[in-house]
């Protein structure tokens, strides 16, 4: 996979580029655009072709590997985790349970998504 499947970070957002680097390859990993097993480009080619510092893209490695969407193998390079498609299910399947609550307790969707808000930060 090479830095051409990646969006450089948007300059004018109030978002980090830190973090949109991070939230776009953990999605893509969730959705399976990322397959498990799928080769990410090195810290320094990435941060090349977004335009980004080397620590930064290197500090998201870390964080994505703490979060196990990724895994590094030495030499051999960086990888999409198996378990990052794992995890996109127990989302879904904690989402699913929500909505049913929410549904039985005759909660709208704007009630549901207020309440995720409100616990998100």
């Amino acid at each position: 996979m090479d830095a051409d499947h990646f969006s450089r970070p948007d300059p004018t957002s109030d978002v980090a580029p830190y973090e949109q680097l991070r939230t776009q390859i953990a999605g893509r990993a969730a959705s399976g655009m990322l397959a498990p097993g799928t080769r990410l480009p090195t810290v320094r080619a990435l941060a090349d072709d977004l335009g980004l510092a080397v620590n930064t893209v290197a500090k998201v490695y870390r964080a994505l590997e703490a979060d196990r969407v990724i895994v590094t193998q030495g030499r051999r390079g960086t990888f999409v985790a198996s378990s990052a498609a794992a995890s996109s299910t127990a989302a879904d399947t904690a989402a699913a349970s929500y909505v049913a609550t929410c549904r039985r307790l005759g909660l709208t969707v704007s009630e549901a998504t207020r309440l995720v808000e409100q616990r998100w930060t």
